[in-house]
């Protein structure tokens, strides 16, 4: 906390000497969002280079540090959404807010959990896994028709104990509760199951991360044959260009695309009037991650997005289910876990 107090004190002084000389203060931020200011390398995913940085005036940002400053002071924690309810009418809405707690860790260069500030956690955790909490709490994540909340100090977790043979993170809520209906953790082989439920959040990104460097065991996605599906897949795997000054905490290159693949749908002859043209959104974001760099070097999944171009088809992971009612957990995942079928 001293050397957080320190980085924060360090930007005042400089808003300080500016006053003093009569002149606008400047608080000097790289664009987090641009992708000339990213580089991608095979062992991190994307990260953000020291250059390219642009200079704002941003006042409301002086009125967060201060809030930081004093709860790092007193050691208390808030979510972003008790900073924007402190003053709903000057930071206007939830999303400024949360850009400018981006745009301070990303300045200061400090992780967000050290500046004291929690974000709300979506993702759930289930199957062959149990920890500590910082508070002392234990948590069995054994599966059962009930997922745990992933933790909001995955910092503080600590005691990790698991015998899971492999991880899968699930895409979507849904698929995720039926496997665990279907009790999929336990009947192919012990296995940790985790969801973002869509966009993962910072939190559930963590924890894949931490699981990653606690076990070493092979982690697999299971997403829909679609572009938002890739794309959710890519920021677990890759980062993504906004965070990408905390990539060494969040991304876990080694993650494997296990399903559904766009192939997949050709090869299990899954019927057309079960499958989703592209729309125009669609084939954009589709193109838009066939030119990422990460995608050049890997060539299989290159292929894949071109099956995918070609047919102008999506498809669900609840697609399987028109071959029959429990096909993902009962066939499908079983045999590509046996047989190799990721890519």
């Amino acid at each position: 906390s001293a050397e957080v107090l320190e980085a924060i004190e360090n930007v005042i002084l400089d808003v300080l000497k500016s006053l003093a000389q009569n002149k606008a203060p400047v608080l000097t931020l790289a664009r987090r969002s641009d992708w000339r200011n990213i580089e991608f390398k095979d062992s991190v995913g994307l990260q953000m280079i020291p250059h390219y940085t642009t200079k704002q005036i941003r006042t409301l940002m002086l009125k967060i540090l201060s809030m930081i400053y004093k709860m790092v002071q007193s050691n208390t924690y808030a979510t972003k959404r008790d900073i924007y309810y402190s003053d709903t009418l000057l930071f206007g809405s939830q999303s400024v807010v949360d850009n400018i707690i981006n745009d301070i860790s990303c300045m200061l260069r400090i992780p967000r959990r050290s500046l004291h500030v929690l974000s709300t956690t979506k993702g759930f955790i289930a199957g062959n896994l149990s920890y500590t909490e910082e508070d002392g709490t234990k948590v069995n994540c054994t599966c059962s028709a009930t997922a745990v909340t992933v933790p909001s100090n995955v910092q503080g977790i600590k005691n990790l104990i698991s015998h899971a043979k492999f991880m899968l993170i699930v895409e979507k809520d849904a698929t995720f509760q039926r496997l665990l209906d279907d009790d999929f953790c336990n009947k192919l082989s012990p296995c940790i199951m985790i969801t973002g439920r869509g966009i993962p959040d910072l939190n559930t990104r963590l924890l894949v991360r931490k699981l990653w460097d606690s076990f070493q065991i092979p982690i697999f996605t299971l997403m829909d044959a679609d572009p938002h599906g890739v794309e959710i897949m890519c920021i677990y795997k890759y980062g993504s260009v906004s965070m990408s000054f905390e990539a060494h905490h969040l991304t876990v290159p080694s993650i494997k695309w296990l399903g559904l693949l766009p192939s997949d749908l050709q090869r299990l002859n899954i019927r057309k009037d079960a499958l989703i043209p592209l729309t125009k959104r669609d084939q954009n974001k589709l193109t838009s991650i066939q030119k990422r760099p990460y995608i050049a070097c890997q060539p299989t999944w290159k292929k894949e997005l071109e099956i995918m171009a070609a047919s102008k088809l999506k498809a669900e992971i609840q697609v399987l289910t028109s071959l029959s009612s429990d096909y993902l957990s009962r066939v499908y995942l079983p045999n590509k876990l046996q047989f190799g079928g990721w890519v």
